[in-house]
């Protein structure tokens, strides 16, 4: 990451003193550094700067031995972070975090090198948050991972946030995240919500990690909604509903998509700080009618408290409490909630992630962001990444691995991270593309066969109907050919399905959501078609 030029002048000043903890390179090269002998030595001398400093040294690289400011390309220093990390491995110690800067044309950077590698944290859940526009939900997320409370116009909603045109107009306009955790039951939060260190600080302190992905409300934007509950190997979601307007359409339309994908849901019923005690229960009963119609037993937590909540929360049962992000009311069990709620099933075999989104970082080069759906991932494996638009895939390796800009070691399902990539180009980078092992053989697919359940739709579905469908981070117009020819309103049938413009990975089993205007509805694969 780009950073404050403060941090390079400290290191600077710092100096390289004989048996110290920081140390001046102008670069570091495979063919030199980690030629026989001397990768040892070299990893000896980082093991012995570490200690030095109390188990953190620091490398300056782009510079001359008496710390002038020479700057290296960035592939230079993209393959010097690469040396690096393994001289770290040998070392029994990781690459925690990069700084870099430009100097005229080529980098300087700082690494930030930790002893011992990053704490399992087998409890971490990852909960999507769902609801209409102006409800509350990245302000309720701002507020519990920061513990501050909101000043009644959505101050908090801003650690979120991440566009500056999000943060001028008050909407969310593409998926955000946030974390925070617990440390032997209490809550770690981010002190400094502006600074994306804090963040790291968090996943560094905490024994169970707690990540928001908090969705958009707006309803032009309902397709990235879809994205993000879809796409996310999620553990719970967390529907807001305004005390002062009440469920709404929008409501309706992602309590649907949560209850489809058969995730564990909470309703948070919000800014209740702004209605009578009136208004609150007749809202709360709105939402109870709402969940019985759609088959679903509301859970007052108020009335039989946090422990019935996690023991009934599930395929029948919704929890539902009133919040306050301005009087802090309700984060207390929201608290005890997401500390106690079990992880709902790590999927184990061989790695995979379907890529998210994308993005370049300098010194570092492209980055794949995305939830890891299965197995583990460490820097420095040889990965497959496709497919591309021509079928194929394509070898690369995972030069780094980032979780919530805390710099790790190795990653495992559930969590959101993001995997500087080796071998390939940003531009080439595209949502709906997975990373496997590189000795899987997998084979993409225009065309798969599918169980479907019609939720809405004005008319019927005929031969050719042509919705986008959801599966995974994919998010692609297909035509579907019914079985029998068509399909009504909430019919159960067959269908096969065939992708219009490339290709992707699709396996059996992956569920995944259509929609097309007002008509919506889920499906199963169940078998796919290599043609």
């Amino acid at each position: 990451m780009v950073a404050d030029r403060a941090v390079l002048d400290r290191a600077l000043a710092a100096g390289e003193r004989e048996g110290g903890s920081v140390e001046f390179k102008e670069r570091l090269t495979e063919d030199l550094h980690l030629a026989d002998g001397k990768l040892e030595s070299l990893a000896a001398q980082l093991r012995h700067r570490v200690l030095s400093g109390d188990g953190e040294a620091t490398y300056v690289v782009g510079v001359t031995d008496d710390g002038g400011l020479a700057g290296i390309s960035p592939d230079v220093f993209s393959e010097s972070m690469d040396v690096l990390s393994l001289l770290a491995e040998e070392a029994n110690a990781h690459i925690e975090a990069v700084d870099t800067w430009g100097i005229d044309d080529g980098l300087v950077g700082v690494a930030t090198i930790a002893e011992g590698t990053m704490l399992e944290d087998d409890g971490h859940i990852v909960v999507g948050t769902a609801g209409h526009v102006d409800h509350g939900k990245s302000t309720l997320v701002g507020s519990l991972v920061t513990g501050q409370p909101d000043d009644g116009n959505g101050d908090t909603r801003s650690f979120l946030d991440v566009q500056p045109h999000e943060i001028e107009r008050g909407l969310s306009a593409d998926l955000s995240y946030a974390v925070y955790g617990f440390s032997d039951g209490e809550p770690v939060r981010t002190r400094n919500p502006n600074r994306k260190a804090d963040r790291a600080e968090v996943v560094e302190e905490a024994d169970r990690l707690v990540s928001f992905v908090d969705t958009v409300g707006h309803e032009p934007w309902l397709r990235t909604t879809i994205r993000g509950l879809v796409g996310q190997k999620l553990d719970y979601g967390l529907l807001t509903v305004a005390a002062d307007d009440g469920p709404t359409k929008t409501t309706r339309e992602h309590l649907g998509v949560l209850l489809a994908t058969e995730l564990p849901t909470v309703v948070a019923i919000t800014k209740a700080d702004m209605v009578d005690e009136e208004r609150a229960i007749e809202v709360e009963r709105e939402v109870e009618r709402l969940l019985r119609d759609v088959g679903k037993s509301p859970l007052r937590i108020d009335r039989h408290g946090v422990e019935a909540a996690i023991e009934e929360i599930g395929d029948t049962v919704v929890p539902i409490l009133r919040t306050s992000a301005v009087t802090m009311d309700g984060l207390d069990a929201l608290d005890e909630l997401f500390e106690r709620l079990p992880k709902t099933g790590t999927e184990k075999g061989e790695f995979s992630m379907y890529i998210d989104r994308s993005y370049k970082v300098t010194g570092v080069g492209a980055v794949a962001s995305g939830t890891i759906r299965s197995g583990t991932v460490e820097a420095g494996d040889e990965l497959l990444l496709g497919p591309f638009r021509d079928g194929t895939f394509h070898e690369v390796e995972a030069r780094s691995i980032e979780m919530h800009y805390h710099r790790v070691d190795r990653a495992k399902a559930g969590r959101i991270v993001g995997i500087a990539l080796k071998g390939v180009r940003e531009a080439d980078l595209e949502r709906g593309m997975v990373l496997l092992p590189r000795d899987a053989d997998p084979t993409p697919v225009r065309e798969f066969e599918a169980d479907v359940m019609v939720l809405n739709h004005p008319t019927r579905i005929d031969d050719g109907y042509e919705p986008v469908v959801h599966l995974e981070t994919v998010s692609e117009a297909a035509a579907f050919h019914p079985e029998g020819g068509q399909l009504l309103p909430g019919d159960t049938g067959h269908t096969r399905v065939r992708f219009k413009f490339r290709p992707y990975l699709v396996e059996e089993g992956q569920r995944f959501v259509f929609r097309e205007g007002q008509s919506k509805g889920v499906g199963t694969v169940t078998s796919v078609s290599s043609e």
